[in-house]
């Protein structure tokens, strides 16, 4: 799929939601003040970015499928935001990262600490936002979550130049670091809307299981993607010493030559192999192998909502199924 059939694809999802999108980067902009001047500059910095905005998407989507018809949503919507923008600022700085959506990352532009800093800012201010909600599911939904994000950031440091993790764990830093939010993002809509706890079991499965896609997908365009499109630099993972879904199936199904060279670049960050590598987890099936485990994670998704009544927002909903697993950024 070209890059201009993706972004029309977005474009057709979210057009249905198009008054709350505009509303939601309302809240963002306002909730963003500070009177720190450098806070503004590195906030408004990864902010306008832009990037997908999958989490308050589902949110808003998620709302508007349960036939909610307030306000709450685009709060909800804008403090998932924050808490991912928070997220990506410390992450960055862990991966020691130096390109995200095409541009420089921030810890780059501003330097680490103020990166560190503006997160927690990010952070703390996504807090005060649920307090000003008055509703302790909302509090309990997004502290629980902020919780395992926590903790799938440092399972994947432990992770770093170990070339023996296995598919399972691998999959449990997938759902902590990544799927959690997704999770939450799903839930939030729901329960802003009222529905009932089943139906808001249903909507957490579908964001656990898009996000756990959306990841693998990520996965596969670290080898198979292109720098421009993805907007970061191609071959992050394996400079990073990450062993991501591709190199874990080389690992239990490669030749020997193949599994030592995995082992070796994942122990010491070797980007330099990127090539060979790549034409290892190629001519292996591997890639192919992660992305049929993203489209079944695509497919459960959508099984988790088939009770939802039929809507543009249920429709909606679907295309992102398959956009989580057709894109190439």
């Amino acid at each position: 799929m070209s890059a201009a059939t993706q972004h029309a694809q977005q474009n057709n999802i979210t057009q249905t939601i198009a008054d709350d999108m505009a509303a939601v980067n309302t809240v963002i902009r306002q909730r963003l003040h500070s009177d720190v001047p450098l806070v503004n500059q590195i906030s408004e910095y990864i902010i306008s970015a832009g990037g997908k905005r999958i989490r308050p998407v589902l949110v808003l989507l998620l709302a508007n499928a349960h036939g909610y018809r307030g306000t709450a949503h685009h709060e909800l919507a804008a403090v998932v935001e924050f808490i991912h923008t928070a997220t990506l600022l410390h992450d960055d700085v862990v991966d020691e990262s130096s390109m995200r959506r095409g541009r420089e990352t921030a810890n780059a532009l501003f330097g680490n600490a103020a990166s560190v800093l503006v997160g927690d800012f990010l952070y703390s201010r996504s807090f005060q936002m649920m307090v000003s909600l008055e509703s302790m599911r909302v509090m309990q939904i997004l502290s629980d979550a902020t919780n395992v994000i926590a903790e799938g950031e440092v399972l994947q440091l432990l992770n770093m130049h170990n070339p023996d993790v296995t598919h399972e764990s691998y999959l449990t830093v997938i759902r902590s670091k990544t799927a959690k939010l997704f999770e939450a993002a799903a839930e939030l809509g729901a329960l802003v809307a009222g529905a009932s706890n089943a139906q808001i079991a249903a909507a957490g499965e579908f964001g656990r299981s898009l996000g756990t896609a959306f990841q693998l997908i990520d996965d596969v365009l670290d080898y198979a993607g292109d720098a421009a499109e993805i907007g970061k630099n191609v071959g992050d993972d394996l400079r990073e010493g990450k062993p991501t879904l591709p190199l874990i199936y080389l690992m239990e199904h490669g030749t020997p030559q193949q599994r030592e060279l995995v082992r070796t670049c994942i122990e010491q960050g070797d980007e330099q192999h990127f090539d060979a590598v790549l034409a290892a987890v190629t001519s292996s099936g591997a890639l192919d192998y992660t992305r049929r485990e993203a489209e079944a994670a695509a497919r459960r998704a959508a099984e988790s909502i088939a009770d939802l009544p039929e809507s543009a927002y249920k429709d909606s909903l679907l295309q992102l199924c398959s956009f989580a697993v057709d894109r190439n950024h």
